[in-house]
């Protein structure tokens, strides 16, 4: 399952990345170095925090001028692929290695970049019963993996160098495919160096497509994946959701969000039967029903052919008491064509995981 979703993650982000690569074959090499702490966002992995990760983050950018009219309207963008190392500073952590796909979005006259990497890490030394059991941080090899970066950035300060220094914040999850799961982030601070491997300046292009509006849409979503509750070897079960909501685009950038959820979670099953045998104080019935429905507010950025999306729900059914009747939802979407859909999308509570959920739709 995890494989399947590095896959699919590859897949859509590369059409977009591709394309701007033909359109504008301007590209820069960068290299940041970067140093900083574990943060406690979980006391549950205290007892890992023991030193500062330090790390290296290689970019791979291809820049974009106005070919297409979305590149003016955010700022001519550049795409790219990075790969990042990071020793964890702990032996039971191990190491990280990660490729990614990513954005670098510009501000203040281009002088500041943010850039937007999402992939996958190979982690050294996951967890196991026997030989590593304190790393309740990542429960498997593969990691989904994000991060973040905020920089002050001059290029062609010396013939075609440059430099760049700023913040980063990188995410290690396997998002609840197996278990433990608790996670890192690790925020750190970052100087390099570029090169440009364009020699000649372009100019760029301003964007000339105009918005005209769009009428209330209907979407219709089926996700699905896999799943493990927190118990460690409780197993792996198959879980379905079908959502439905409706849409209203606000302008050329953003759409808002009115729908619903129907959650067939299957690793409740096995949760209600383990909670009803071992835990009698809980007062667990075990013909309680695993079946969830929320409602939920939501909001998508579009970007070109992909787009973020954004929701916050509320169970309004909810038998059994799992982490709360609040839930969130990040991820994106592929659109192909104006109707067709696919979707990556986490789903949480809080900061607590309990989904990697892939899915497709249709748009109305």
């Amino acid at each position: 399952m995890s494989r399947g979703y590095f896959l699919l993650v590859f897949g859509l982000l590369c059409v977009t990345s591709l394309k701007a690569q033909g359109e504008s074959p301007s590209r820069t090499l960068d290299v940041s170095p970067f140093y900083g702490s574990i943060l406690l966002h979980n006391p549950d992995i205290s007892h890992l925090i023991q030193g500062h990760p330090a790390g290296l983050i290689l970019g791979w950018n291809t820049q974009t001028f106005g070919a297409e009219d979305w590149q003016g309207r955010f700022n001519y963008p550049d795409t790219g692929v990075s790969f990042i190392y990071q020793h964890m500073a702990d032996e039971t952590l191990g190491d990280n290695l990660g490729l990614y796909l990513h954005y670098n979005f510009y501000f203040l006259q281009r002088r500041l970049q943010l850039r937007i990497g999402q992939g996958v890490a190979y982690n050294t030394n996951p967890y196991d019963a026997e030989d590593n059991f304190r790393n309740n941080a990542y429960g498997s090899h593969l990691l989904s993996s994000t991060y973040l970066m905020l920089q002050y950035y001059r290029e062609r300060l010396w013939g075609p160098w440059g430099v760049r220094a700023g913040l980063a914040l990188v995410h290690y999850s396997n998002a609840n495919v197996r278990a433990p799961n608790t996670s890192t982030n690790t925020f750190g601070l970052t100087a390099g160096v570029l090169y440009n491997l364009d020699q000649v300046e372009r100019p760029y292009l301003p964007p000339s497509e105009t918005f005209g509006g769009e009428p209330l849409r209907l979407n219709l979503v089926f996700r699905g994946g896999v799943n493990e509750s927190d118990i460690v070897g409780s197993g792996q079960f198959p879980f379905y959701i079908l959502s439905a909501y409706a849409d209203k685009r606000l302008g050329r950038f953003s759409a808002l969000q009115l729908g619903t959820d129907l959650y067939f979670s299957n690793f409740l099953k096995e949760l209600i039967r383990y909670q009803a045998a071992a835990f009698p104080e809980l007062e667990v019935s075990p013909d309680a029903d695993y079946k969830r429905a929320g409602i939920f507010l939501g909001h998508e950025l579009f970007v070109n052919n992909l787009s973020v999306v954004t929701q916050l729900g509320y169970y309004v059914y909810y038998p059994f008491d799992f982490e709360g009747r609040v839930y969130n939802r990040i991820g994106m979407k592929r659109y192909f064509g104006s109707r067709w859909f696919a979707a990556i999308t986490l789903k949480s509570h809080a900061a607590k995981a309990e989904a990697l959920e892939i899915g497709i739709g249709i748009r109305l």
